[in-house]
């Protein structure tokens, strides 16, 4: 098992570089078709695409002197200086000064073509650019015809820096980690790692001939039960001295089962801990423990789930879905703020024209890959991305549109997959309200990217489709009878169902107006009577709709609750679904299998994103926090602390009953707070808003502290 590398931060002078999305969609394709239940191969559901085979790399350069280039590809190569070949290439190869064109072409089915140049000044990097097309024009100069004939995109890269960190060799790193219980019997040993743990199980001095079981669980009673466990590995072993071995592949579990029914000699056993080298750069912190224990645990649930890219869980699926993939970028954006992995994933998803499907087969994931680039540019400012991969959004919204049935309305075609969530009784008949509503955010992300792109003909379509569906979203869903949006149309009909889903959208969308805001939080949020939410993934928007109306104490309650009802049954990371009815061993079944749930889904982690944007209270409102909002909101707590990651900084917030302390190394924020006497700044200059509210601008690398007295929530 080699030591993989480790993930970088930065970008360096020179690195590997290959068409954009190509390595992305090669090494998803690596990763998750490792899935194995009951030991058999398991694949992926959806059209899987793949690398370009040919790819031709150029930049034009202007260089004061002559420069060594050393190069490295992955592939069979043809380089050319201005049209011309080079004859003999053994590593390296020279320019002469003056104004010069290279181009390198590569050819590898088995891996993403890549190359590697360094020299003086002719190094690769995110400046060159890529094609697919085999069109190579020579015009009467010696050089390319223009390179607006072909599809030239800017290289794709991800800090390879160095000629040793091959792309196609990249694994990720792992350290060594003991169990903190074994417990011997006759024939079989339990080892318990103390929580739930990634990678690979790692036998010491095994000699002798036969085989051994390894049997992995999430739980003790998983691993125990031989004949339900979700994952197992059968070791063959014949060798009169001791060796170690290890399986090939990594799997998810706490306890590990070894059943030794031949008699092997075994020492000891150990496992090499899989990770994805990321740093923590946000954090929170309060007076309530259960609280911090959540917080600390969520942490690691998205630790555990973030891989090469951002995954569904780690156990079962270990696939890229785009619904789950949506909500580890926020978690991200307020924990680890890193955007290589969110861009990784992205590309995964996406895949490659002709768009045959939607993403992942399933309607409202489609939404949820659009609605992500608006998120990512907000944290990030990064443009560029938006519009490398703006044809990209085009074609799959194109295939979108054309699937609208006769009222301009989706509903579930053949091969669709209208998913929504995991609920007993849900009905997807129809033309959902909840679709329109994610195909309404989806038109309204095209606009800003097409406007972005300088497709501006595009913008003003998007834009006028998206008022078109808005328009119609209330028309056709909006029941003033029931002070809410009903779940679906049928045949032309409104039903009567009433469901959580597009209304608590609908109120963090910002599309009810403030009465219809108040109504629904009554109507719907707040009604027993309306069918519950009972995974962590929809749990999720709920409780950000709540935060988004102000009931940030009542949430607290939730989160106490339901992440806390978790942790007193154990869990040492967040689950795929959690239902406070069940009890002991059923709280692990799912799928109609006794083993069936996740216990650790990265969607379960939804606290980090929570305390970040609605406690501590810290958004963009301009891309990449040029300008932001901080809107403290202890609900219930007496004081937290915590930092929110930014592009190029930080901003740190603490908050108590008395006081708020704030300090930020980029942008400019304004502090948005409500305070039951007149508050004092130093530093600033309070202005007050009326209805005890008040802001305050707050510069870079400017300290404030400011005496308040926090109003009591009703």
């Amino acid at each position: 098992m080699l030591f993989g590398f480790m993930f970088f931060q930065s970008v360096s002078a020179q690195t590997w570089i290959w068409y954009p999305g190509d390595y992305e969609i090669w090494l998803s394709n690596q990763m998750q078709n490792r899935r194995t239940e009951r030991n058999a191969f398991f694949p992926i559901f959806w059209k899987m695409d793949s690398h370009y085979p040919l790819v031709d790399f150029h930049k034009d350069f202007s260089l004061p002197k002559a420069d060594t280039i050393h190069f490295q590809t992955e592939g069979i190569c043809n380089i050319k200086i201005d049209g011309k070949a080079i004859d003999d290439l053994t590593g390296t190869f020279i320019v002469p000064a003056g104004n010069h064109r290279i181009n390198v072409k590569i050819y590898n089915q088995a891996t993403p073509p890549t190359v590697f140049m360094s020299g003086r000044y002719v190094k690769t990097d995110a400046s060159w650019l890529a094609t697919f097309e085999d069109k190579e024009w020579i015009d009467e100069t010696g050089k390319s015809s223009d390179v607006s004939a072909t599809n030239y995109q800017p290289a794709g890269y991800w800090n390879f820096n160095s000629t040793n960190q091959i792309p196609s060799h990249f694994v990720l790193p792992v350290i060594v980690q003991r169990p903190v219980s074994v417990v011997k019997k006759d024939n079989s040993i339990l080892l318990d790692f103390g929580k739930e743990t990634f990678g690979y199980v790692k036998l010491h001095g095994i000699a002798g001939r036969g085989r051994l079981q390894l049997v992995y669980g999430e739980s003790k009673e998983e691993a125990l039960d031989t004949e339900h466990a979700e994952t197992f590995d059968w070791i063959t072993i014949s060798s009169s001295k001791k060796i170690d071995t290890t399986p090939q592949l990594s799997k998810a579990f706490r306890y590990v089962n070894i059943k030794n029914t031949d008699g092997l000699q075994l020492d000891s056993v150990s496992m090499l801990y899989e990770y994805a080298d990321l740093k923590d750069k946000g954090s929170f912190a309060c007076n309530d423990e259960e609280l911090n224990k959540i917080y600390d645990v969520s942490k690691y649930t998205l630790h555990l789930s973030t891989r090469e890219f951002f995954i569904d869980g780690i156990k079962r699926d270990r696939w890229i879905w785009s619904g789950d993939a949506t909500q580890s970028y926020l978690m991200n954006y307020y924990l680890m703020n890193d955007n290589e992995t969110v861009k990784r994933t992205m590309y995964a998803l996406r895949g490659k024209d002709p768009v045959t499907s939607h993403i992942n087969t399933i309607m409202d994931y489609t939404f949820y890959w659009f609605l992500s680039f608006y998120d990512y540019y907000m944290f990030t400012g990064d443009k560029t991305f938006l519009v490398n991969n703006y044809d990209r959004m085009k074609t799959l919204m194109d295939y979108v549109v054309a699937r609208r049935n006769k009222d301009g309305l989706l509903e579930g075609m053949t091969g669709d997959w209208v998913f929504v969530d995991w609920a007993k009784g849900l009905s997807k008949k129809g033309a959902l309200s909840f679709e329109q509503l994610l195909f309404a955010r989806g038109l309204e992300t095209m606009t800003i990217c097409a406007d972005l792109s300088d497709h501006k003909d595009d913008a003003v379509q998007y834009s006028k489709m998206a008022t078109d569906l808005k328009g119609k979203l209330f028309e056709y869903y909006w029941s003033e009878k029931q002070k809410a949006l009903v779940h679906s149309r049928i045949d032309g009909k409104q039903s009567d169902n009433i469901t959580r889903y597009a209304n608590m959208f609908a109120i963090f969308f910002n599309y009810f107006n403030e009465i219809q805001k108040s109504e629904v939080k009554k109507s719907v949020l707040l009604n027993d009577t309306i069918p519950s939410i009972t995974t962590p993934y929809m749990h999720f928007y709920e409780l950000e709709a709540l935060c988004a109306l102000g009931s940030q104490d009542h949430v607290l309650k939730e989160m106490k609750d339901y992440w806390g009802g978790m942790l007193k049954l154990g869990a040492t990371s967040f689950w795929e679904e959690y239902d406070p009815s069940k009890k002991g061993a059923e709280h692990y079944e799912m799928y109609g299998r006794k083993f069936g749930k996740s216990l650790c889904h990265a969607w379960g982690a939804s606290p980090i994103y929570l305390l970040g944007r609605y406690y501590l209270g810290v958004s963009p409102t301009s891309p990449g926090f040029e300008t932001y909002e901080i809107k403290p909101a202890l609900g219930g707590l007496k004081w937290m602390d915590g930092v929110v990651p930014t592009p190029n900084g930080e901003v740190r917030v603490y908050c108590n009953t008395s006081n708020i302390k704030i300090s930020a190394s980029e942008g400019v924020g304004k502090l948005i707070f409500k305070s039951a006497n007149n508050p004092k700044c130093k530093e600033g200059k309070i202005i007050a808003k009326g209805g005890n509210q008040y802001e305050l601008e707050i510069k870079k690398d400017q300290p404030y502290s400011i005496n308040y007295k926090a109003v009591v929530s009703e």
